[in-house]
């Protein structure tokens, strides 16, 4: 089975819930190339074998996910030392395997009364991880497309939600000091290619940040954008190094991505509303 026909297995069966949920990370990136804003590469997008599922903490999630994932096939594995664990859904071998894992907003003091971590919560028959900022990525999402596989038990086509590209670049740039240099990298590609993915469409970017995104923002979030994207884009970085090191199928230059992000970035974010 193919990823793509994994990741619409996995639609398939959350389809009673897709409304109350947003695709984000990997599969968000990939599934940009849906989207009719769009303009595609000729490289293909990056691979990921995990899907990330995000639901907001106020939302109520009736039935049981689990009981449906495990119905279509998938193997639930509880994952950290948390209380509640972690909840992964796996389809085939636990090394190479495609799975879901679901993710909340954690809000406030990141520890409970007890002391303990506030790091998960348990709803629907599965474990949420909370995790920073993520509550952006409900702002404004956009609706796209799965493509119909025949392999699986539907032919209809899923509708799912993923956040707009600026939610998708801000949110990366707000998390980048709690990330693991591999996955900064991997997060400064990320950037690169939706702004290259969505080069000609600037001006739509630039009005979504200035007339939407930004006023969910904070006065401190918004001076830490900006900071985050000197930080990130304003020279050539070891991040950028590695980030260009990443595509197995493109010879990447850190100092043109490096231009042509803080080129773009500043295209939407320094756009002033009329």
């Amino acid at each position: 089975m193919s990823d793509l026909a994994e990741f619409a297995k996995l639609t398939a069966a959350l389809k009673p819930w897709t409304h109350q949920l947003v695709f984000v990370g990997g599969w968000a990136h990939r599934l940009y190339r849906q989207h009719p804003l769009a303009d595609p590469p000729a490289y293909m997008p990056l691979a990921t074998r995990d899907a990330d599922v995000a639901f907001a903490d106020s939302a109520q999630l009736t039935g049981s996910i689990e009981r449906a994932l495990i119905q279509a096939g998938f193997t639930e594995e509880l994952m950290g030392e948390h209380r509640p664990p972690v909840s992964h859904y796996t389809l085939g071998g636990e090394d190479a395997g495609f799975y879901a894992e679901f993710l909340t907003p954690l809000r406030g003091p990141a520890t409970r009364r007890d002391g303990g971590a506030d790091a998960t919560v348990e709803t629907a028959g599965i474990t949420a991880q909370k995790l920073r900022h993520l509550e952006l990525l409900f702002r404004s999402p956009w609706s796209v497309t799965v493509p119909a596989e025949p392999s699986i038990d539907t032919n209809t086509p899923a509708e799912i939600r993923i956040p707009n590209p600026v939610t998708f670049i801000i949110q990366k740039v707000l998390i980048r000091k709690s990330r693991r240099l591999d996955k900064r990298a991997q997060d400064v590609l990320y950037i690169h290619d939706t702004l290259e993915l969505f080069g000609s469409q600037l001006p739509v970017l630039a009005d979504l940040w200035v007339n939407d995104v930004s006023l969910a923002l904070s006065d401190d979030l918004r001076s830490d954008v900006a900071g985050g994207v000197r930080e990130m884009f304003s020279t050539v970085t070891e991040t950028l190094r590695a980030a260009a090191r990443i595509p197995p199928d493109r010879s990447l230059s850190p100092e043109r991505m490096q231009a042509f992000c803080e080129q773009a970035i500043g295209e939407v974010l320094l756009r002033r509303s009329a």
